[in-house]
């Protein structure tokens, strides 16, 4: 935040100096805030998220949409395209340097964030670096040797960088529960649907297996061994197994369920639409530019 210089001059007020010294004027200066947006730039702007990050974006206080990066509908204005009443006179643009520099131009705060694929991710934050913006990083699928990568590179650079396996508040929640429950329960699997096929286990069901092995407790003794297919892939190396539907008209759901004899304990959450990831992303905004790091987590600044 920028803040604007306001001083005014005292004259000299002879009833308050009845022996003549000489005075002069002095100078009262007061710091006045001013607000200046961030500046976000959306790449993958024509996907659902895209489009629902550009609508939420516009309505949030201290932040503005500058850019959008895609590689379909090129030359379309986002706005119509996320079917706003008024076109945000942004088209849509396939050439994110070009993007970058324009914006670079006002010296304002910039976040680029990034809802594109795991093969381009490192390349973009490499971008935004070389402009001097943050970047927030949603991609699912992305790879753990290049979150490291680009942990070295940042801290290298000293510029910010939230990579986000989930921008859900509730999957987040759900997260922060499951590792509270596993010091209480001995036996714990995790359920979790999807209604279109994709990689399983889910990211999701795999950072909370790990969130609660890393504890390092050993689950479901006398189950750990066993290779039947239908009792679902064990994640990591303490017994957490992951059971994965795939049902056309399902939301997406995790659920996890602890138990020991005479008592189940069972933590479920569900995703109906993307809007449910704005409040994360807006938050993820807010924090990064802060930042002077890689942070992997949104968990880690709330």
């Amino acid at each position: 935040m920028a803040a604007a210089l306001c001083c005014r001059f005292h004259p000299r007020i002879k009833k308050h100096n009845p022996k003549n010294v000489k005075i002069f004027p002095f100078v009262s200066c007061t710091m006045q805030p001013t607000q200046t947006n961030v500046k976000v730039i959306i790449n993958g702007a024509a996907k659902e998220i895209g489009r629902a990050a550009v609508v939420a974006i516009t309505k949030a206080r201290g932040m503005e949409v500058a850019g959008a990066v895609d590689s379909y509908l090129i030359g379309e204005d986002i706005g119509k395209i996320c079917d706003m009443e008024d076109a945000l006179e942004i088209p849509i643009m396939n050439d994110l340097t070009m993007v970058l520099g324009s914006i670079s131009q006002s010296k304002a705060p910039a976040v680029v964030v990034d809802f594109t694929d795991p093969s381009t991710v490192y390349e973009n934050v490499k971008q935004a670096t070389a402009f001097g913006m943050k970047s927030v990083v949603y991609v699912p699928k992305i790879k753990m040797e290049t979150v490291s990568a680009l942990s070295a590179f940042c801290e290298k650079a000293s510029m910010g960088c939230l990579v986000a396996p989930t921008l859900s508040i509730g999957s987040i929640l759900l997260q922060q529960a499951a590792i509270s429950a596993s010091f209480h329960y001995n036996n714990v699997e995790i359920v979790e649907s999807r209604s279109n096929p994709g990689d399983f286990p889910s990211q999701d069901a795999i950072q909370i297996a790990n969130n609660i092995t890393n504890l390092g407790h050993m689950y479901n003794r006398e189950d750990v061994s066993t290779d039947i297919k239908a009792r679902g892939e064990v994640v990591g190396e303490d017994g957490v197994r992951v059971h994965s539907l795939i049902l056309p008209g399902l939301p997406s759901s995790t659920s996890v369920y602890f138990s020991r004899p005479g008592e189940v304990y069972t933590i479920k959450h569900d995703i109906v639409g993307v809007q449910c990831l704005m409040p994360g992303l807006i938050l993820a905004i807010r924090k990064v530019v802060r930042l002077k790091n890689l942070v992997y987590g949104l968990e880690k600044l709330l």
